[in-house]
């Protein structure tokens, strides 16, 4: 059985007299471990797909179940449980907190959980460690490179110990150098760890960490060939 299983899943949204339609019963399966890459146009609603995974959004119709949770079912205040417990969201800007430490960052999503202080602090302390970022616990954001940042933000994302996280261009603002090495850090939590990823990207080289690479286009999703992906990957290198 899938870990995240999505059904019949629709959304649209109004713009003016137009309607959008980015996504358009939609089914997808999503097994544990699996590493899934979202390419696609602008505006063809892969965000849209990571905020009604998260239970950031609603759909029009369809269902989104994660680990046997139907996420579309729950309240807001089921939800805001649920995410605190099962889910990771790694954003493209970083999102930390000026006036938190490193350590006070990734601490953060857990202060929600019925956690106690020293099992709090075990986390952290893993977390930091599989992002190399152990000696930096310290450090506020404004002391830490774009790397470095965006670093804390996958830590704050695995720091729960999610069924799923999700990452939203994660690489997107940063310099080829620093995104290389974020790929790499996100490809080994996923292969060390076993840490289902679901990654919206727009490069293309970005796209082949992944295990399974899927197109997002008119409201459908497709999943790459065996002989698109070495295409693709010829034309990135």
């Amino acid at each position: 059985m899938a870990l995240v299983e999505i059904r019949n899943l629709s959304k649209q949204f109004s713009k003016g007299d137009e309607v959008i339609r980015p996504l358009r019963e939609v089914d997808l399966d999503i097994h544990e471990g699996d590493f899934v890459s979202l390419m696609g146009p602008s505006g063809t609603g892969k965000s849209t797909l990571l905020n009604l995974i998260s239970g950031i959004d609603k759909p029009d119709q369809g269902t989104v179940t994660v680990d046997d949770v139907e996420v579309t079912s729950l309240s807001r205040s089921q939800l805001a449980d649920w995410r605190a417990a099962n889910l990771g969201y790694i954003f493209q800007t970083h999102n930390l907190i000026p006036v938190l430490t490193t350590y006070e960052n990734v601490e953060l999503p857990i202060l929600l959980l019925p956690l106690a202080k020293r099992e709090r602090q075990q986390r952290v302390e893993l977390a930091l460690e599989a992002v190399g970022l152990s000696d930096r616990a310290d450090h506020y954001p404004r002391q830490l490179s774009g790397g470095q940042e965006q670093r804390v933000g996958i830590a704050r994302a695995i720091v729960a110990h999610p069924k799923v996280v999700v990452a939203d261009e994660p690489t997107g603002s940063l310099d080829n150098k620093t995104s290389e090495q974020v790929q790499v850090l996100l490809q080994r939590l996923n292969q060390e760890l076993n840490i289902t990823m679901i990654m919206v990207t727009h490069d293309s080289e970005a796209a082949q960490i992944a295990t399974r690479q899927l197109q997002l286009d008119e409201g459908k999703i497709r999943e790459l060939s065996s002989d698109e992906r070495a295409t693709a990957q010829q034309v990135s290198t």
